[in-house]
């Protein structure tokens, strides 16, 4: 484990929360594996309309972790988005408040992002199951290279399996910014930054586990409003990706074609 004064980070967490009693102990989990990085690194915290007193003191404590306290509860995406502007290292990732990371998650992806030059590489993601084991999720994107907006290709209808999790990214800051960061929906808004993000430019996909989802009963997915909005978010999603994709290929023919007027 590297000590809180070594280098100089090139990497930052962002971590959207409520500060939900029942997951704190969580959150406390997701702190303590992200001491057990073996790169330097940072977190924006962005408590979205809690109290910020209530932040563990593990977290509260610990000058790697920079609390933005929200006034008023504006939702995870733009919780994640007014972080975003509050980020300061070269590359940027996201954790949920109630899961985990391995200890090699963040050098994993920055050694191959920095030896590259590619805007993104991803990892696998695995479920963290209530018995503490773990099943990987083999996502529909392939292992290897991938060409902007050849991600979007594998996500084959808008209920279908996602391409790939917006967690599973190490991405270049102003890339993400440029993508957007996470749409404006009240749920799959982080298919909107995936899809951005992978359409943008070019990364890569490894196939090694660097992110735990932990399966729980307080998941957002398993309350009882998640099904309301989950179909239109996703065609929404979908359509973005689907045209995104479309509108950058046009664009070197339209530029062309301009050249010659």
């Amino acid at each position: 484990m590297l000590s809180r004064h070594a280098a100089c980070p090139d990497i930052t967490i962002i971590i959207a929360t409520q500060l939900c009693p029942e997951r704190l102990d969580y959150l406390r989990e997701l702190h303590h594996s992200l001491t057990q990085q073996t790169v330097p690194w940072e977190a924006v915290l962005a408590v979205d309309g809690a109290d910020p007193a209530r932040v563990p003191s593990v977290l509260a404590d610990d000058p790697r972790v920079r609390v933005l306290a929200l006034p008023r509860a504006v939702g995870a995406a733009a919780a994640r988005n007014l972080a975003l502007t509050q980020v300061r290292t070269k590359f940027v990732a996201y954790a949920d408040d109630d899961d985990l990371l391995p200890a090699d998650s963040l050098a994993v992806r920055h050694q191959h992002l920095t030896a590259t030059g590619l805007g993104w590489v991803a990892g696998w993601s695995a479920d963290l199951l209530p018995d503490g084991t773990t099943r990987t999720w083999i996502c529909p994107t392939p292992p290897g290279r991938h060409a902007p907006g050849n991600v979007w290709t594998y996500w084959a209808s808008p209920s279908a399996e996602i391409p790939l999790g917006q967690t599973m990214l190490l991405a270049h800051t102003e890339l993400v910014r440029a993508a957007g960061g996470h749409g404006g929906l009240p749920q799959a808004e982080d298919f909107l930054m995936a899809n951005g993000v992978t359409t943008l430019a070019a990364g890569e996909l490894l196939p090694h586990v660097v992110y735990f989802y932990r399966k729980h009963p307080h998941q957002m997915t398993r309350g009882a409003q998640f099904d309301t909005f989950e179909g239109p978010a996703r065609e929404f999603a979908f359509r973005h990706g689907q045209q995104l994709r479309a509108a950058l290929a046009e664009r070197p023919r339209v530029t062309s074609d301009a050249a010659r007027s």
